[in-house]
C-alpha cells in the first residue's frame, strides 16, 4: 500500500503537514496547501461554530451544557479544545477568518475557575500548558502562564493539576502539557534561562521515566499511555511524549524503548490503527478507535524519521 499516497487523499489540515514532515514539499506547495485549512474541511468547520462571544459550545474549559455534578464527564466541544485543535490542524493565523476568531476570544472568553482571561491562563498546569501553546500561536502572547508554570514546578521536575490540594508526586499528563507550552514559548519568544531549565527538569522527568514507566519499580501505571490516541486533549502517552522529544529536537537513549513501541504497532501495510479514542463529544470525526488512522499514522511517521536520522532538525509541527 502507498501509505503516503492514502495520507495525501484526506483534508488540506493533514495533507499540508504530510507535505512537509514526510515529503520535504516547497515551501510554496507547503503555503498553498496550508493556507486552505481555515477555507474547506475541518478548519472551516471548527471556525463555523464559534458563536459570536468568542466561545464554542457556551463554555470555556467545559460546554455550558454540561453538568457541575459530573466533574470527570468529558467533552471536547469548547473553546479550550477547539483552540487547541485548530493549532493541530495549523490553520493560519494571519487568515482573516481566524483573525477575527482569535480577537472574539481574546475580548470575551474568561477563566471558569476565576474569570482570568483566557490567554492569561489560570492555575491547572494541564489546561497552562495548551492554553500557552493558543496563546503563542495566535500571537497572544502567553507570558502570565509562563510565570504560573515556572512557579507550579514540583521537586521532581514535572507538574501536577492537583497541586493546589496537595499533591507532590508529578503527573504525566500534566507534565507534558507544560513542557509542550514552555517549548512553544521558547521557540517563538527566544532563549529565557529560566524557561530552558524549567523545560529540562520536566523532561529529565519524563525520560527517568521511560515516557510511560513508573521510576521505582518500572511498572506501567497506567496501560494506556502505551496506546496511540489522537487527538490527545490533554492525555499523555508514548507517541505524544515522542514528538515533544522530536520538536526540542532532543534525542536521548532513554527513549529507545517508546520509539521501537510506536515502531512495532505498524501494521503490515504501514498503517497505525487509533487505538485509544477519548471519548466525549466532538465537533470532529477524526477517526474511529481500532482502525487505522491518518492522524496516528502522520504522527507515529514523522517521529520514526526524525528518530531514524531522515531528516535534519526538526521544524514546528504548526508554525
Amino acid at each position: 500500500m502507498d501509505v503516503v499516497a492514502w495520507l495525501l487523499d484526506s483534508d488540506p489540515a493533514l495533507r499540508w503537514q504530510v507535505l512537509r514532515d514526510l515529503l520535504d514539499a516547497s515551501a510554496e506547495e507547503v503555503a498553498a496547501t496550508r493556507a486552505r485549512v481555515a477555507e474547506e474541511g475541518w478548519g472551516a468547520q471548527l471556525l463555523a461554530r464559534q458563536a459570536e462571544d468568542g466561545r464554542w459550545a457556551g463554555g470555556t474549559y467545559r460546554p455550558g451544557w454540561a453538568r457541575e455534578d459530573e466533574p470527570f464527564f468529558d467533552a471536547w466541544t469548547a473553546t479550550h479544545f477547539c483552540l487547541q485543535q485548530l493549532v493541530d490542524l495549523g490553520v493560519d493565523p494571519d487568515h482573516p477568518a481566524v483573525r477575527r476568531a482569535v480577537q472574539r476570544v481574546g475580548r470575551n472568553v474568561r477563566w471558569e475557575h476565576d474569570d482570568e482571561p483566557y490567554f492569561s491562563g489560570e492555575i491547572e498546569a494541564c489546561m497552562n500548558g495548551v492554553a500557552l501553546i493558543s496563546a503563542v500561536y495566535f500571537g497572544q502572547g502567553g507570558d502570565p502562564i509562563v510565570a504560573t508554570l515556572l512557579a507550579d514546578q514540583l521537586p521532581d521536575g514535572g507538574w501536577n493539576c492537583y497541586a493546589q490540594y496537595g499533591a507532590r508526586v508529578s503527573s504525566f499528563h500534566s507534565t507534558i502539557c507544560a513542557l509542550e507550552g514552555l517549548l512553544a514559548w521558547r521557540r517563538a519568544r527566544g532563549e529565557d534561562a529560566a524557561v530552558a531549565d524549567a523545560q529540562r527538569a520536566g523532561e529529565e522527568y519524563l525520560l527517568e521515566r521511560g515516557l510511560f514507566r513508573r521510576r521505582t519499580d518500572r511498572s506501567v501505571p497506567d496501560p494506556r499511555m502505551t496506546m496511540l490516541s489522537y487527538p490527545v486533549r490533554w492525555y499523555h502517552d508514548v507517541l505524544r511524549g515522542l514528538d515533544h522529544f522530536r520538536l526540542a529536537d532532543r534525542r536521548d537513549a532513554r527513549l529507545a524503548e517508546s520509539v521501537e513501541l510506536v515502531r512495532g504497532k505498524a501494521g503490515p501495510d504501514g498503517r497505525w490503527r487509533l487505538e485509544n479514542a477519548h471519548q466525549g463529544p466532538s465537533y470532529l470525526d477524526l477517526g474511529d478507535e481500532g482502525w487505522p488512522n491518518r492522524w496516528v499514522t502522520l504522527r507515529a511517521l514523522r517521529v520514526l524519521r526524525w528518530w531514524d536520522g531522515d531528516q535534519p532538525a526538526t521544524r514546528q509541527a504548526a508554525s
